[in-house]
């Protein structure tokens, strides 16, 4: 499918397409731009309009598109969350939209899969962006489990999920049945099982300019890996900033601005 669906959120203009992807049908957000192609991977339990700041920010320099992953938003739901499938899913994004190379910003997962496709494809890659994620990789979306999978109103489903309700605010969905997320928790769950491991020898594969985003208040990629992975990987600007592991929702202007400067250092936009 690929008839664009006019909408807009927080004042931001944007098209939904879809198409059909290695195994599954993936959803995808095109909010236009004027420049090249710069690419936005979510984490996990979000979709691609996490990346709504980002293209109302750039839409003059870039043209912003931000992929709802497998099992995410609008896209289908899998039969496998293999991080391989997800970095195949990544590129056939870039070869459905006939992009050659792309700027990849990826937030969590999405940076795993953004440095991976980077590593297999370094043609592909003009500059790596990547928020809050490690070389190596442990973590437990367990708590995702005991969410209700719906609730009568969306003030409620904010509720209760207690601290992280805010950020997870402008996903949520009316559905038949009630309120919701865009995702079944027990993939999640699934998918960061299969997420966890070492992947020092896909961030150390590639030396295009990178820039590794830190929050120091995040409980996914500690203070002395941000630093190991700048120290080892040529081209790769480090930057700690007072938040917790979502950057972007925590220090939006910070997490702007350092994009912006990255950008306009490394001479991407060219």
């Amino acid at each position: 499918m690929t008839d664009p669906i006019p909408n807009n959120h927080d004042s931001v203009s944007y098209h939904r397409k879809s198409f059909e992807g290695p195994d599954t049908v993936l959803s995808y957000i095109d909010f236009g731009g004027g420049g090249p192609p710069l690419v936005a991977l979510h984490g996990h339990m979000n979709e691609g309009l996490f990346a709504r700041h980002l293209a109302e920010r750039f839409a003059r320099e870039y043209r912003v598109i931000a992929l709802d992953q497998r099992g995410h938003g609008e896209s289908g739901r899998p039969a496998s969350f293999d991080n391989d499938r997800y970095v195949a899913d990544a590129l056939a994004l870039l070869d459905h939209l006939g992009i050659d190379h792309a700027v990849l910003l990826g937030h969590s997962l999405g940076g795993v899969v953004a440095y991976r496709l980077a590593a297999r494809r370094p043609e592909r890659v003009r500059a790596l962006i990547i928020e809050d994620i490690g070389a190596a990789v442990d973590d437990d979306l367990g708590f995702a489990a005991e969410w209700p999978r719906r609730m009568p109103t969306r003030e409620a489903l904010i509720a209760v999920l207690g601290r992280l309700g805010p950020a997870f605010a402008y996903s949520m969905r009316q559905y038949e049945d009630g309120w919701g997320l865009p995702f079944v928790p027990e993939d999640m769950i699934r998918s960061q099982r299969k997420l966890n491991g070492n992947h020092w020898d896909d961030w150390l594969a590639t030396d295009c300019p990178a820039l590794l985003l830190h929050g120091m208040r995040s409980n996914c990629l500690s203070y002395g890996q941000a630093e190991e992975m700048a120290r080892r990987r040529p081209n790769t600007k480090l930057v700690h900033l007072d938040a917790g592991h979502t950057i972007h929702f925590d220090a939006p202007d910070r997490y702007l601005e350092e994009i912006e400067q990255f950008l306009t250092e490394t001479g991407a936009h060219s």
